[in-house]
């Protein structure tokens, strides 16, 4: 039987590919470029170096949504943090609106991880599983911290999150 040096090789590959389409592990991916806008407190606009635009979502948080209590400081905090600067983006997964959903770095610090521990977002753990354990770990210590100490929407005394308020809109839109 023919046995060819590329034999062994193509049956890593094969199996690398297997593995992926079976266990759905994506290969990270980085975007970098200016941050030309912004829509709400965890979704923002990336202009990359050959001019393209993508609207990314941060990964691990969930912001209030624009009409809701905290919804423009949460943006306002955004927009101070990333707005005109240069971010780079690792991401893995696009969502159902087509953003590319990832960490978002603006030079050493991480957008959406500031973004909970100032109290302008919540650590998102419906999509825990998507984050690295380290990821989860400060997180949620930063959302503990902020709430403990009642920074920004952990001022009120019950605020909404912000799956609760679309799914309360989306309730009275059926209604």
């Amino acid at each position: 039987m023919f046995k060819s040096s590329f034999t062994l090789p193509l049956l890593h590959i094969l199996a690398a590919v297997a593995f992926t389409a079976v266990f759905g592990v994506a290969a990270a991916k980085s975007l970098s470029g200016e941050v030309v806008g912004l829509a709400d407190g965890d979704t923002l606009t990336v202009l990359d170096d050959a001019k393209s635009q993508h609207k990314v979502r941060l990964a691990g948080i969930d912001a209030p949504e624009k009409k809701q209590t905290y919804g423009s400081r949460s943006r306002q905090s955004l927009s101070a943090m990333v707005f005109r600067k240069h971010v780079v983006v690792d991401w893995k997964k696009t969502d159902r609106y087509g953003r590319i959903v990832g960490k978002v770095l603006v030079g050493e610090v991480d957008a959406g991880l500031e973004q909970v521990a100032r109290g302008m977002a919540w650590h998102y753990k419906a999509y825990v599983r998507e984050q690295s354990a380290e990821d989860r770990t400060s997180y949620a210590a930063a959302e503990e911290q902020a709430r403990s100490e009642r920074r920004g929407l952990w001022r009120e005394p019950q605020p909404t999150a912000p799956w609760e308020f679309r799914r309360s809109l989306a309730a009275h839109q059926t209604d």
